[in-house]
């Protein structure tokens, strides 16, 4: 899901952005870590099997606020971005409001260091109107607001907002993540989500996700 940012001066992001073109930082992994863990890629190809497979559903009467007309709360003052936030972050500091005014958070799908919060977007990995077109128009309100907050499949993730911008709604035969090596665990979550929420799949999509799974070698 895109989030709207205040504009930043470029020269301004680009000390805040930091590419990373080498190993995944220690700090980094032990922010993966504590996400929600996707099935292995055994498990995924086997949920994968389970999925229902059908042609895309209308986009007609989808609304970002017909799942999400404001991020639910979780713990005390804190909605559940805000707790994606803290989750996926490294000393990350927060006000009394409960949001970040200070961390570092790492993207995975394309391998950025981020040192500013405004640099940094939580993706619904399975895209709200991408959900709308797989089953989730029939859903009941209350049914649609926790698909969106969901904190306990790896729905929710810190990505950068450059790489947020560019999935965009797109699923798998449309768009993949930028690093090669976050293809297993981004198919693994997306099958998991799918899995248990019981949204179908497009051939095409199957098709993209099974690539993807290939990548995860013998897990």
């Amino acid at each position: 899901m895109i989030l709207l940012r205040r504009t930043v001066h470029a020269a301004t992001l680009a000390l805040l952005v930091i590419p990373i073109t080498a190993a995944i930082t220690p700090h980094a992994a032990a922010d993966v870590r504590k996400r929600p863990k996707a099935d292995s890629g055994t498990s995924a190809r086997r949920m994968l099997a389970q999925l229902e497979v059908a042609k895309p559903l209308s986009i007609r009467g989808y609304s970002h606020r017909r799942f999400q007309p404001r991020w639910a709360h979780h713990r005390g003052t804190c909605d559940a971005r805000e707790v994606v936030l803290a989750r996926d972050g490294h000393r990350v500091r927060k006000n009394a409001a409960c949001h970040p005014v200070k961390g570092t958070w790492y993207s995975p799908y394309d391998g950025k260091r981020l040192k500013s919060e405004r640099l940094v977007d939580v993706d619904h990995v399975v895209p709200l109107a991408y959900a709308w077109r797989s089953g989730a128009s029939r859903w009941s309100q209350a049914r649609r607001r926790a698909f969106a907050n969901d904190l306990t499949r790896p729905e929710l993730i810190t990505v950068s907002h450059s790489a947020n911008l560019a999935k965009g709604g797109q699923g798998p035969q449309s768009w993949r993540p930028q690093r090669r090596g976050h293809w297993c665990r981004y198919a693994a979550s997306w099958i998991t989500v799918k899995h248990h929420y019981r949204l179908f799949v497009t051939k095409s999509e199957k098709r993209a996700l099974l690539n993807m799974l290939r990548t995860c070698g013998g897990r």
